[in-house]
């Protein structure tokens, strides 16, 4: 019931403060002319890509050909962001080191609550093989969305509320893998019926145990040579899930308002041998109650709706909210419950653009957030926490020959309260600006600069878990990622001052970017492996400490002619704190290379990507090695069958069967990436 109190409250909320931006709706015949260029704003547009601030948008053939499973696996061979996986159902993105909290997970705007965020073995509820778009925001666009969100925003684009009424169309694909026996089936339709467009979608996905070049356990990892080990395959890794969506969305002249609900259940097991129970003398017949689960249940109801055109000076009014009710269950081998996660929140945002005054376009927002969190059950080590969250921002844009400058600013407000006040009530205030400038040094060369100082609150989970502990043997151990995970109550605000520097060349037939950024953190939270055990359990604690990234990000694109590509990028990310030495969990320095052929039917690529060892893993923490990884796609288009397009696509991954352990995911020890794969697949669209 409190889950409802605190949705009702944020109403309450909501209403006190919109009367402040009353008079702004109110104000008609402003001097406006018609903006001829564009910002970083809701939906990320950005006009010939002439902005400073660090944007990857991945649409079209290049996201059909690269989208996989899970977000993380889908981003990984993008400059600067890697995956952290926790087994083939957790893929979670890493953005120049960063994950977890401060890489904020967004569909179509809105925040997507669930508890991916709070652990490396929660899965990221957002279904990438769905989306129009992904839209990868750094740096000093992740104002609009959230000061805390350091690291980056990714942003899932799909249609479930469509804008605008366009022709019935529907796109069906089916694919299957070899490595898990993983089938995916897509179904998505889209139609007019008067001024109504609706959109249907369903997804449905069913796997086996991934399979594995060698031993899924790394020796390095087991406490005794002799336990069970498995060869070839990572146990208890299958799994399934399914996904469905209704979305209405009524069209006016100047605008919409839509409402969608999607409802998302997946079963996945974690991989064997990080189950954090102790069992003293468990026969072979029993092993599988080592075994741990997740079953998740999540619903979502979205609300949104746009205004253009309001009045001389606003240009657009838009209104978004989403209410999501999340759980999920950690089983044990045996069907007993461990861990009862469950969140159930309320986002709303409501955001105003002005025409373009004086050269001067921008926006201002309202982002309110309100979730009840927690950890529920015999193996509880988080409390019931509600957070209320309150976010006001302004960006502003000002074009002038042959500068473009942006500008913006964000406070928020965050409070967090446990149930029954087992835990001492927190609450921080935070302020946040950006600016950048991009100079067109001639027709040839682009340089841009953006700055930003970010600050972030710490989050529930860092600050009560296993709140009130005194002796550590009492420590209650999150056996699904198999530690005793320890908050901080003394946690104060992260800050953040990052630089981006980065230089656009195009000429003719060869485009390139290159990007070197650092970010200087004052009081870093982070996740350290103290070294003490509970039972050959590892204790890790939530702590702070000054710190730094920087690193430099290469992406180079030629055309060779009309039918011929090529690709080469490059990345590498530094992470140190000023005392402990280097933070734990960061990525490798990596080169990659592409070679593209698409004469309209029929497309291939040869990709090559080499991961060098990352021997900085951190305290207490073991290196990873290096590795190449070569994949290879074949796609060919038939026209006209049924009025539609059907598109035969392979994909042949990992083809040398190299051992790959992400030196970015907190279960490399235990589950490495697949070996071989052979995917085949045919997508149906018309």
């Amino acid at each position: 019931m409190s889950g409802y109190v605190s949705m009702f409250e944020t109403v309450r909320i909501m209403k006190s403060k919109l009367l402040y931006l009353l008079p702004l709706l109110a104000m008609t015949d402003l001097n406006a002319q018609e903006a001829d260029f564009e910002l970083v704003i809701e939906g990320v547009h950005v006009r010939n890509s002439e902005t400073a601030l660090p944007v990857t948008i991945i649409t079209g053939g290049e996201l059909i050909s690269k989208v996989k499973a899970t977000v993380g696996d889908t981003l990984a061979t993008q400059p600067g962001i890697n995956n952290a996986s926790f087994g083939p159902a957790v893929g979670q993105p890493v953005i120049r080191g960063q994950q977890g909290r401060r890489v904020m997970n967004l569909s179509n705007g809105m925040i997507n609550a669930d508890a991916a965020g709070n652990s490396a073995d929660h899965a990221n509820t957002i279904e990438p093989m769905l989306a129009d778009s992904i839209e990868v925001m750094r740096g000093p666009s992740t104002l609009l969305y959230g000061g805390g969100a350091i690291g980056g925003v990714v942003n899932i684009v799909d249609s479930r509320i469509a804008e605008s009424l366009l022709p019935a169309s529907a796109e069906f694909e089916f694919r299957h893998n070899t490595a898990s026996d993983m089938d995916t089936f897509v179904g998505e339709l889209e139609f007019p019926v008067g001024p109504v467009a609706i959109h249907l979608d369903l997804t449905n996905r069913d796997w086996n145990d991934l399979e594995v070049p060698g031993l899924a356990i790394d020796p390095r990892w087991m406490d005794d040579p002799d336990e069970e080990n498995f060869n070839g395959f990572i146990a208890n890794t299958g799994g399934r899930s399914t996904s469905a969506t209704v979305g209405l969305s009524y069209i006016f002249n100047n605008g919409y308002i839509g409402f969608a609900i999607n409802e998302m259940e997946t079963f996945y097991g974690l991989p064997a041998g990080i189950h954090a129970h102790e069992h003293e003398e468990v026969p072979a017949e029993a092993e599988e109650a080592d075994f741990t689960s997740i079953d998740l249940e999540r619903t979502r109801y979205d609300l949104r709706g746009e205004w253009n055109d309001f009045n001389s000076f606003i240009e657009n009014i838009s209104y978004r909210m989403s209410l999501t009710n999340y759980q999920h269950v950690e089983l044990e081998g045996d069907g007993a419950i461990g861990t009862r996660f469950s969140n159930d929140s309320v986002s709303q945002r409501l955001q105003l653009s002005h025409y373009e005054i004086n050269n001067w376009h921008g926006i201002l927002g309202l982002q309110i957030n309100s979730e009840l969190f927690g950890a529920v059950g015999e193996e509880s080590f988080i409390p019931e926490t509600d957070t209320d969250s309150f976010g006001l921002y302004l960006v502003e844009a000002l074009h002038i020959n042959p500068f473009t400058f942006e500008f913006g600013a964000r406070i928020n407000r965050d409070e967090f309260s446990t149930k029954n006040n087992v835990a001492p009530r927190k609450s921080f205030s935070t302020f946040s600006y950006s600016g950048s400038v991009l100079y067109d040094l001639n027709a040839y060369f682009t340089i841009g600069l953006a700055t930003s100082h970010s600050e972030r609150s710490p989050w529930t989970e860092e600050l009560y878990s296993n709140f009130s502990l005194t002796n550590i043997n009492d420590c209650v151990v999150h056996f699904a990622s198999a530690a005793c995970e320890i908050g901080n109550t003394a946690l104060q605000e992260e800050k953040a001052n990052n630089s981006d520097l980065s230089v656009y060349f195009d000429y003719g037939d060869l485009d390139s970017t290159l990007t070197f950024f650092y970010n200087r953190f004052s009081d870093y939270i982070f996740l350290e492996t103290t070294g003490a055990e509970i039972n050959e359990i590892p204790v890790r604690r939530y702590q702070q400490e000054d710190a730094k990234f920087y690193g430099l990000e290469i992406d180079l694109n030629y055309l060779i002619n009309n039918e011929w590509a090529t690709r080469l990028f490059a990345d590498s990310i530094i992470g140190k704190l000023d005392t402990v030495g280097d933070v734990p969990r960061m990525p490798p320095y990596r080169i990659g290379s592409e070679i593209n052929y698409d004469n309209g039917n029929l497309s291939s690529s040869l990709s090559m990507l080499h991961a060098f060892s990352q021997n900085n893993p951190g305290a207490n923490e073991f290196p990873t090695g290096s590795y190449t990884r070569l994949d290879a796609e074949l796609n060919y288009t038939i026209n006209n069958v049924s009025n539609g397009e059907l598109i035969l696509f392979s994909k042949l991954r990992n083809i040398t069967d190299e051992e790959i352990r992400l030196s970015t995911s907190f279960l490399r020890g235990f589950a490495p990436e697949s070996g071989r794969s052979l995917e085949l697949g045919a997508r149906y669209r018309f």
